[in-house]
């Protein structure tokens, strides 16, 4: 019953894009100084999750593997973003910028496990042993 909770699911997912999306952001950081290097972003999890509802018929959604014949997994991929300002050799990392994206993908990260812990002391709760 309490095998696999798609809260639980969800919240899982929205943390590994946090993480990831952090690690692009300090790839970033680390190639401030590298010439032609060009800032790279990964997808807001919002795009992603949308992409992955509109595959999986939009209501309808695998509830365990095997189920409508597909994996239940988020597909996160990395975009080369566009930057205005591109230095003269080529580089377009604003550090400035990549902190402020930093902050967001803590922001995204505390939530989801924010979200984790209640729905755990729901289910706690809900057995009686919360």
């Amino acid at each position: 019953m309490f095998d696999d909770l798609e809260i639980l699911n969800l919240s899982q997912s929205v943390a590994r894009h946090a993480a990831l999306r952090q690690n692009v952001i300090a790839q970033n950081v680390a190639n401030a100084d590298t010439p032609g290097y060009r800032t790279r972003d990964v997808k807001p999890f919002s795009e992603i999750y949308a992409e992955s509802s509109a595959v999986t018929g939009g209501s309808m959604r695998q509830t365990r593997p095997g189920h409508l014949g597909r994996a239940n997994e988020v597909s996160v991929r990395t975009a080369e973003a566009t930057a205005q300002d591109v230095a003269p050799d080529g580089n377009s990392v604003s550090i400035e910028d990549e902190m402020l994206k930093s902050v967001e993908v803590r922001r995204q990260y505390d939530l989801s496990l924010t979200v984790y812990k209640t729905s755990l002391g729901i289910l706690r709760a809900s057995i009686g042993k919360g």
